[in-house]
């Protein structure tokens, strides 16, 4: 059942943000792009709250309905506050995940548009992406003059769909009139570099130079081939032009939402657009952004890559837990979860703990937000309350879900507290000048408490190229299993000591990052048994089964 809507035209919630209407884009009178000249002077910028997670169930912990609830509880107690936060994709939405617009009575509106193909950017990111492989081909079936070796062309096509078939394919067949015959594959569309430059890209420029020094190839002598040597930069620009701008929407309390951007965090660096956040900062008092999946994954990136990359700092840190994760940590039957069962949860703290300790590396000690179930106990609620007073750790039952903005106010007080009293400037985990090995170590250690980094023989031989390219000196993205700290998805609660291995490690010059593939992780995700495409329609004009 779809909550009760509070909400107004675009044009009202962007005049209650303070971007005049010179500024907007409208779609429709439910969204909008803003014009980038809508951004105000750095010194007004709010304070960044950042939500992330402990690691999460297949279902997720209800980030993203946690920002939304945080949004709106702060708005109930008369805060201005902005949400930045990323653009659904569709391999989930048809996958596993269905909608992800938050949930219950905290939820972005247009729900099915923004789940769909909302104002175009993913479309737009795909053709910018599959326009350089197009351009690249051509220039092999022409023969051009830039040398390149048609076996180690390292531009793959996306897709913004889950498609294992497309994972590795041969393109080319037909004869001579249909291209040079060689292997290649597709990624999904979140996972693309031109996804990741667009989201950490300051401006328009800042954006062309990340897409002139993508490195789509390699010629006969092993020397890199850019797209910026393809001339491919400026038609791939017109495609982004207005996938550039953000796009404002609202919750289902009427707060306003920047929602821009959609890479994934177990193979993307998992963050909403730079400018959708600097956007939110330079308009309210309150800018409320996610990063996942787990704090290990999608928030170590969002400081060490987009922080660092765009002077950002956050004034606290929200961790989502719940009961049922836990529960899942304290290796309880998932045919049992609706069970009460405080033992589990107890046993399950473990992960907890991790995650905390991992904010406090970074930053401050984080506010536990516990995304309340209909099925959760009093009992097992106290599980957690007692370990986070233990630890010294503010704690906030969110009950954002049923309630709404009203649900959500006791995490909005917690938060604003915390911000005022622990704020505190966040510490790198390494600096990008160290070498690649050296960084890893620390992130696997630091963040998933790992023992001991294994490099395959392809990894040794990709560190090897990277460093003749001069390329050392980026910050890691590394990719992962988001079910797990380790890269064993079978491995819950807090493994300690065990080994990772990095199979592969890519680079990215153009999004400014090096990706280190760990154990099987893949960049283009397989449908499951029961899709939730197969439980979709669209019924006098509505879409059913999205949630």
């Amino acid at each position: 059942m779809s909550p009760t809507r509070n909400t107004t035209s675009i044009d009202q919630v962007a005049q209650r943000l303070g971007v005049s209407r010179e500024h907007l884009v409208p779609f429709g009178d439910d969204k909008a792009k803003i014009r980038l000249q809508a951004m105000k002077e750095p010194s007004g910028f709010g304070k960044l709250i950042l939500v992330s997670a402990i690691t999460p169930t297949k279902a997720g912990e209800g980030k993203t309905t946690t920002s939304i609830g945080l949004a709106q509880g702060l708005a109930k107690i008369g805060q201005k506050v902005c949400l930045a936060l990323r653009e659904p994709s569709l391999g989930p939405t048809f996958g596993m995940k269905g909608g992800a617009t938050g949930g219950g009575k905290s939820t972005l509106v247009p729900e099915d548009d923004i789940n769909l193909h909302f104002t175009g950017d993913m479309h737009a990111v795909s053709a910018a992406h599959n326009l350089l492989a197009a351009l690249l081909d051509n220039h092999l079936h022409r023969r051009g003059d830039l040398g390149i070796d048609p076996r180690r062309v390292l531009w793959r096509r996306v897709i913004d769909l889950n498609d294992r078939a497309l994972r590795d394919v041969i393109i080319g067949l037909g004869g001579a009139l249909d291209g040079v015959p060689r292997e290649t594959g597709f990624d999904i569309t979140p996972a693309s570099e031109v996804m990741a430059s667009l989201c950490l890209a300051e401006d328009a420029e800042d954006l062309r130079k990340r897409l002139g020094r993508m490195i789509v190839a390699l010629t006969f002598e092993r020397e890199p081939v850019t797209a910026g040597q393809l001339e491919a930069v400026g038609a791939m620009m017109v495609l982004l032009k207005d996938a550039l701008l953000p796009n404002l929407v609202q919750t289902c309390e009427g707060v306003p939402a920047l929602v821009h951007g959609g890479p994934f965090a177990n193979i993307a660096h998992g963050c909403n657009s730079v400018i959708a956040t600097k956007m939110a900062l330079s308009h309210a008092d309150w800018a409320i952004t996610e990063a996942g999946f787990g704090f290990d994954l999608g928030a170590e990136k969002f400081f060490d890559i987009k922080c660092a990359s765009a002077g950002l700092d956050t004034a606290a840190v929200v961790l989502v837990a719940t009961v049922r994760a836990l529960k899942v940590h304290g290796r309880a039957s998932a045919d049992d979860m609706a069970t009460p069962d405080p033992a589990a949860v107890e046993r399950g703290l473990v992960n907890l703990h991790k995650h905390i300790e991992n904010i406090h590396t970074l930053c401050e000690l984080p506010v536990v937000a516990l995304n309340r179930f209909h099925t959760d106990t009093a009992e097992e609620i106290d599980v957690v309350r007692r370990a986070c007073d233990s630890l010294g750790v503010p704690f906030a039952v969110s009950d954002i879900f049923a309630r709404g903005g009203e649900g959500g106010v006791e995490l909005a007080e917690a938060v604003m507290a915390h911000a005022e009293k622990s704020s505190e400037p966040f510490c790198p985990l390494y600096d990008w000048e160290e070498p690649i090995k050296t960084k890893m170590e620390k992130i696997a250690r630091a963040m998933y408490g790992a023992g001991e980094v294994e490099y395959t023989r392809e990894a040794e031989r990709d560190l090897k190229q990277i460093s003749s390219f001069g390329y050392d000196n980026l910050p890691l993205c590394v990719a992962k299993t988001p079910a797990s700290l380790s890269d064993d998805p079978k491995l819950v609660g807090r493994p300690e000591d065990f080994e990772i291995t990095v199979r592969n490690v890519l680079l990215a010059a153009g999004a400014g990052y090096v990706v280190p593939l760990l154990g099987d992780i893949i960049r283009m995700p397989g449908l499951p048994t029961s899709p939730q495409a197969n439980r979709m329609d669209l019924v006098d004009g509505n879409v059913v089964g999205m949630r």
